[in-house]
């Protein structure tokens, strides 16, 4: 579905990332994590086709009109009740009105707003106005999702039934998932595979997990899997050694020793 080959992408002159691989197939979940300024979000930019590569390759195997995006900011049009922001990208791809509102309607109460459809996004809660945005990617039945640090707004309770919501849409319709996250127990809980970018400029793929917990996943049960522990202590590490060195990087390491 996403296949990107010896990537090279930059600001002008000054480099960014360089020689990225990675794939993503049908319904799986791939997390990149790193540290800040190593390309993450650059990375996905340039899948939109908002920023263009200096050498390298993006092969997409699906139409624009299938890939979501859904980043920190929920982007709701605030002039447009909640039905109405769902039922927007629905009326882009030609659906009439009424019919784009009536599974406008069936998407607000599968992500649990059933009869907010009416309120506007003012009159929403931070969570409330992520669901509705969830709804608005999901209404369009994407086939690659786009993920920058999506829920990183939104208290800890309310992230987990996002993320476990995105789980069980993603998992039933067979929806790949490139997220960016600085959580890594999330990247783990979530994902199939995670990679881990390199301190930057000039970031590469320093490393590549592959998380062995099967599949449909509970996100809050995950982390108790055996696999669990031990993956997390490698990416803490593995990611403190391209941020922190000497004595910093062991305090940093002993957060995780467990």
């Amino acid at each position: 579905m996403l296949d990107v080959r010896n990537l090279a992408l930059g600001y002008g002159a000054t480099p960014v990332l360089e020689g990225v691989n990675l794939s993503i197939s049908s319904g799986k979940f791939v997390s990149l994590v790193g540290p800040s300024g190593s390309g993450k979000s650059t990375l996905l930019r340039a899948i939109t086709g908002l920023q263009p590569p200096s050498a390298g390759t993006i092969a997409l195997s699906i139409d624009p009109g299938e890939l979501g995006i859904l980043f920190q900011d929920d982007a709701l049009l605030p002039w447009r009740r909640a039905d109405e922001n769902v039922a927007l990208g629905l009326r882009l791809k030609g659906m009439s009105r009424d019919l784009a509102l009536q599974q406008a309607e069936l998407w607000l109460r599968r992500v649990g707003l059933d009869g907010y459809g009416r309120r506007y996004p003012r009159e929403l809660s931070g969570g409330q106005r992520k669901r509705v945005a969830l709804a608005q990617v999901l209404a369009r039945r994407p086939k690659l999702l786009l993920m920058d640090e999506a829920f990183s707004a939104v208290d800890a309770i309310v992230r987990a039934r996002l993320t476990q919501d995105l789980v069980r849409f993603a998992e039933a319709e067979q929806i790949a998932v490139l997220l960016v996250t600085h959580d890594l127990e999330e990247a783990l809980a979530l994902s199939d595979v995670v990679y881990l970018l390199s301190r930057g400029p000039h970031a590469r793929m320093s490393q590549r997990y592959e998380v062995p917990i099967g599949r449909p996943r509970n996100v809050i049960e995950a982390r108790a899997h055996p696999a669990f522990a031990n993956l997390l202590q490698r990416l803490w590490r593995d990611l403190s050694r391209e941020v922190v060195t000497g004595e910093t990087e062991a305090g940093a390491w002993s957060a995780y020793e467990i």
